[in-house]
């Protein structure tokens, strides 16, 4: 086992439960878990690895993002998706997606990865929910595995074509027994529910309107059939998601989940912005999670979910970047930002969201939604997963008075420095375990190759 201290910080940022934020303040990390936190001083004066931060940089918890869709990194700002809602945006995008190959999904989940990790991520849930020609979750998990991000991988899935009601082209679902079989092996094959664990198997049944009622339902019997498998699916994205399900379940979309039994602590929805109250209310009183995704919401005219109604009622809230082809981007940093943003926009409230509560739904609350109690604050026996931020840059300057603050307000581009499962995976801005120049060239051959 190694050791590692981390000295001289500026401010160490807990967000433990006395939310403490310490000044010149020290972590010591034995292995992969936090031993102490505190202030230099009182920690110990040697180590295997010592990192001296020289009170330049604020340290935090790493970043949780709890929805996803890494392949979409090859079709960003494709231009017959760019001034789309919702529906008409995948109908544009599903024919090319259709051309996606396991090259492809290795390539994009990487440079999705990457992206996150320079943003301040230390854990992931992504989203694959089509699997054309050779297409497998395995893709996902490996290059992810090789990265070094900790990961929720969600196995997707699409069964209603358009020929049964649903919304994508009959090429790209699968049948349901097929689905089920698949995820049943990946749970066995892959799935992690140790503590500390690095990788985790989520079902994720993509949304209402792309797969039967049936599917949700033997979805959530074979995830709760294990321990820490958790349920994950889109939900009340846009006015036209909850006329669908209106139309088809007679219910509204909060309604319909818990017809299927997608409600509880072991699930979690994304986007929720057309959320009912009595929804909410639900959602609170059953401990259901929500990944909110407001740039994804505001791109394609969604709206903006009620995050302070949901948090005020003890909804479990996390951040989600959602799929880099509705977003455009991968940057956990500035969704977060985002969120507080337009939590005061939606309100007309300028109180609505402070900056740390903001980060405390980027840390805490995104390790809730995921079911998980050993990331999200940094305390003894926690994960060594935290992340440094340099203060001493252009994007801080003046804000030396509240630097906690200011990770929201001025949200610096990049982190300095970022450990996951107590490894360093980025060095002063350098990010150490892929070459990304390489990776960047492949990605963008990928992309013509499916694009056209």
């Amino acid at each position: 086992m190694s050791t590692l201290l981390v000295k001289n910080i500026h401010t160490l940022i807990t967000m433990d439960d006395e939310r403490r934020e310490i000044g010149n303040g020290a972590l010591f990390v034995r292995d992969h878990v936090i031993e102490q936190v505190g202030t230099t001083d009182a920690l110990p004066a040697t180590a295997d690895e010592i990192l001296d931060l020289q009170g330049r940089h604020v340290v935090l918890p790493g970043l949780v993002n709890t929805h996803h869709h890494f392949f979409q990194t090859l079709t960003r700002a494709v231009p017959a998706a760019q001034n789309c809602d919702l529906f008409n945006w995948l109908k544009a995008l599903y024919p090319i997606w259709s051309n996606l190959t396991s090259e492809g999904i290795y390539a994009s989940a990487q440079m999705a990865a990457a992206e996150l990790m320079l943003s301040g991520c230390t854990t992931a849930s992504d989203h694959l929910y089509l699997f054309p020609n050779d297409c497998t979750l395995d893709d996902e998990i490996r290059a992810v595995q090789d990265i070094g991000l900790r990961f929720h991988a969600s196995r997707g899935s699409m069964s209603m074509g358009e020929s049964q009601g649903g919304l994508p082209p009959d090429a790209l679902v699968e049948k349901e027994p097929d689905i089920l079989k698949d995820s049943l092996r990946l749970i066995e094959q892959y799935h992690d529910s140790d503590r500390h664990a690095m990788t985790r198997i989520v079902l994720a049944p993509c949304s209402p309107f792309t797969v039967s009622p049936d599917l949700m339902r033997e979805s959530a019997a074979m995830a709760r059939s294990y321990s820490g498998v958790r349920l994950h699916t889109h939900l009340a994205e846009n006015k036209s998601d909850v006329d669908y399900s209106l139309e088809k379940f007679g219910l509204r979309p909060g309604d319909y989940a818990e017809s299927v039994g997608w409600l509880g602590e072991d699930v979690w929805h994304a986007h929720c912005v057309q959320l009912s109250d009595r929804a909410i209310q639900k959602f609170a009183k059953t401990g259901t999670g929500v990944a909110h995704c407001p740039c994804s919401n505001l791109r394609l005219a969604s709206g903006i979910a009620p995050i302070r109604k949901m948090l005020t009622q003890g909804v479990p809230v996390g951040i989600g970047v959602d799929g880099a082809a509705s977003n455009d981007a991968s940057n956990l940093l500035q969704e977060t930002r985002t969120a507080f943003l337009v939590a005061r926009v939606r309100d007309c409230d300028a109180a609505a969201m402070t900056a740390r509560e903001a980060l405390e739904v980027a840390t805490r609350g995104g390790a809730r939604v995921l079911g998980r109690d050993d990331i999200g604050y940094l305390a003894p026996g926690m994960s060594a997963d935290f992340i440094a931020f340099n203060i001493d840059t252009p994007a801080l300057v003046g804000s030396h008075h509240d630097v906690v603050a200011a990770l929201i307000f001025c949200q610096p581009p990049s982190v300095d420095y970022s450990f996951i499962h107590g490894k360093k995976v980025i060095d002063q801005g350098h990010l150490m375990t892929i070459e990304l120049e390489p990776l960047i060239e492949n990605c963008n051959q990928q992309a013509a190759a499916i694009v056209g």
